[in-house]
């Protein structure tokens, strides 16, 4: 395996969100030489010889939760054991209430030329409820400041929160902009099983009027759509992203890591204690091989998650003309204010992707 894409998972956060389903904990003392040491150990397993790489995307978690020093144990162990191709895209995610300037100054003096921020919100009463640890001020600096530095700057944006008007995010989208961000990604807020959130009665809105507005607001400033949550200014396009949603191999190190390559899909142990242990054989403990036509329709899906949505010509090369075409039939029977059906692709109206989740599941 030697994919071009590569991301390291980050597992510690400042504080556990409420709605955060995502594999992290408030980490204690050792945890971060056990997590460095292990990563170490991983990467030297499953290294056969130096991977040259296009992308790299360190998430979390929250990986400004890092201190300093262990970030430059990081980029060393990164330097290490991969090669970065020229203008390679590398990106680390941050939350306003831990990134430092000493942060800035590590990252600035390696080859981190991304950063994803944490915003959520730009009003301090939503953040609260969203068990955020920064607050409105705070998000705005963190933005200026990483701009400010050079780096490419995503925000990350949530709405439909509990009494959330369209007014409320209006304001927040019209803060997005302001900060100096090249990428906005918006998400609705979503319960999800064994968060804190779950064990509430939330009365969500619908949340229709806000994409919707997102949609129409954005690209009036400059940023277009170029998948279903992602917005961006010309050229700053998340490339790590984007080899996802083409269905492109990549390798995951770290707990709860992912990784994608020859058919097959992995995941590491979620939690850092048994990821730790397992490390003497494999840290792996779910796998699974996807063929045939549910491959194909998974793959269907990430495409029209995108602007350019699917290629035929190369779909149908990839996982066979039976399949390609038993997914176009049924991409034929969506009304037209939904999707473009052309010979040589199908892809998503504006409509089709406030409406994709509904679309996606008749596909798979």
């Amino acid at each position: 395996m030697n994919p071009e894409s590569i991301y390291v998972h980050v597992p510690f956060c400042v504080s556990k969100c409420p709605y955060c389903a995502f594999a992290s904990a408030v980490k204690r003392e050792g945890d971060e030489e056990l997590y460095l040491d292990s990563l170490s150990r991983e990467m030297e397993l499953r290294r056969l010889e130096i991977w040259k790489i296009k992308t790299l995307y360190i998430g979390g978690g929250t990986p400004s939760a890092l201190s300093p020093r262990s970030w430059d144990k990081l980029v060393r162990l990164l330097d290490e054991n991969f090669s970065f191709e020229p203008g390679a895209e590398v990106t680390a995610e941050a939350n306003p209430g831990s990134l430092s300037p000493e942060h800035l100054a590590l990252w600035s003096e390696w080859r981190i030329n991304r950063v994803s921020i944490g915003a959520q919100s730009f009003e301090d009463g939503r953040l609260a409820f969203l068990g955020r640890t920064h607050c409105a001020a705070q998000a705005k600096d963190a933005a200026e400041s990483c701009a400010n530095a050079g780096f490419s700057v995503s925000l990350d944006m949530m709405f439909g929160l509990p009494g959330e008007t369209l007014r409320d995010w209006m304001t927040d989208l019209r803060e997005a902009i302001s900060a100096g961000s090249s990428h906005i990604s918006v998400y609705q807020l979503a319960i999800e099983s064994g968060t804190p959130f779950a064990g509430r009665d939330l009365p969500l809105p619908e949340g229709y009027a806000q994409y919707r507005y997102a949609q129409w607001r954005l690209p009036r400033s400059g940023y277009s759509q170029y998948e279903v949550a992602s917005f961006s200014k010309a050229g700053h396009e998340s490339r790590h992203n984007l080899n996802y949603w083409n269905d492109g191999e990549y390798a995951g190190f770290g707990p709860s890591a992912w990784s994608h390559a020859g058919g097959a899909r992995f995941r590491n142990a979620p939690s850092l204690n048994d990821y730790a242990s397992l490390l003497a054989s494999s840290p792996v403990v779910f796998s699974e091989r996807i063929e045939g036509e549910r491959a194909a329709r998974q793959a269907a899906v990430l495409a029209l998650r995108t602007n350019l949505g699917i290629d035929w010509v190369e779909f149908s090369k990839r996982y066979g003309t039976r399949c390609a075409d038993a997914i176009r039939r049924d991409l034929s029977l969506l009304p037209p204010d939904l999707i473009v059906n052309e010979p040589a692709n199908s892809r998503h109206t504006a409509k089709g992707l406030r409406l994709g989740n509904a679309i996606w599941a008749r596909i798979v």
